[in-house]
Parts: C-alpha cells; structure tokens; sequence
C-alpha cells in the first residue's frame, strides 16, 4: 500500500479480467521479474490428470515485467485482498508479496503482487517455447481451454503497447497448432 491506497501489479489474467472495482489503471514496471508460463495449472486452465499452464511472475536479477498497476478505491481494500486470496492463492504456489512498481512517467508505489514460488510442485520455470505452446494448445480447465487465456492476455497487452517477444511467439506458435483442430 502506498499512502493508504491499495494498488495491484497484473501481468496476466488480472489486466483483462480483474474481478474487482478499479479506481485507476496505469502501466507499470516490476523490477527483477518476468512474466513467464513457469506455472502448471490444475484448476483454472488445466486438470490435475492434464495440466495447463498459466503465466507467473518469475524472479530473475536484471529482467523487467511490464504490465498494469490496478488503483482500488478507498473501502474496498479488504474485499479486494479477499478476493485476490481466494483466487491467486488456490494452490500456494504464488506467494503475496508487496511490491515497489513504477508507474509510466511517474513515481514508484507499492503493489500486492502474486509471484510463483520456485519450490513449488507446480513450478515449471524450464520449459522450453515449443513445449509450452504443445500445452497450452490442448488444455482445458474450470475456467476453459489454455489457448483463450494465452489470446486475451496477449490481446490486451497489445492494446496497452506492452511487448513481450515469448508472448508474441507463443501466440502465433498455440493458433498454428489449434488451427487444425478448429480451437483458435
């Protein structure tokens, strides 16, 4: 929290699908970590017998994550952090940390924001490009199929003027591979 105000890093699901009131949206900047498919999916976009993968921040010295820093509006920071619990913290493999963002063209704040924990069974930080598009092209889980949370996040990142070369490739590479199957 900076200056009584609860503000939210999303990189992933959360800037297209925030499930909660946002006062202010603005681009931000987390240090030191990448947005990455190092996370394996048994709930949302996979099963336990099939995994998906979905996108975590990752920690790694000298890299940047670009995504959005939600504003909350004042009173609404515990149902907020409720939420925020119950949905990122389904399986413990992210850990809730508070964050220094900088905002585009403006100051730093502090931000909850979920990063994956390393030694967690569902940490899958190896994988290769190729291998993650395979997954992802095929997965289905409570929240639907792998390759539609792969396009809306990459939609709205390009809609924010956000570049992610992985993203950019993985998202041409999963609609190659779901072409075929009539998925994409």
């Amino acid at each position: 929290m900076t200056d009584g105000q609860l503000w939210v890093f999303a990189y992933g699901s959360l800037l297209w699908d925030p499930g909660f009131e946002v006062a202010e949206r603005q681009i931000a900047v987390l240090a030191d970590h990448h947005r990455s498919f190092c996370m394996w999916s048994i709930h949302h976009r996979g099963t336990v017998q099939d995994p998906g993968l979905v996108l975590a921040l990752d920690r790694a010295q000298g890299t940047r994550c670009t995504g959005l820093a939600l504003r909350v509006p004042a009173g609404n920071e515990d149902d907020t952090l409720a939420y925020l619990r119950e949905r990122e913290l389904i399986s413990a493999a992210y850990t809730e940390e508070i964050c220094a963002v900088t905002l585009e063209g403006g100051p730093a704040v502090r931000a909850v924001t979920y990063v994956i924990d390393p030694g967690h069974v569902q940490y899958c930080g190896d994988l290769p490009l190729e291998r993650q598009a395979q997954v992802i092209a095929t997965s289905v889980g409570g929240r639907g199929p792998n390759h539609e949370y792969l396009s809306r996040t990459y939609s709205q990142l390009q809609a924010l003027g956000i570049d992610d070369p992985d993203m950019a490739w993985l998202e041409r590479r999963v609609a190659e591979l779901t072409k075929g199957a009539g998925q994409h």
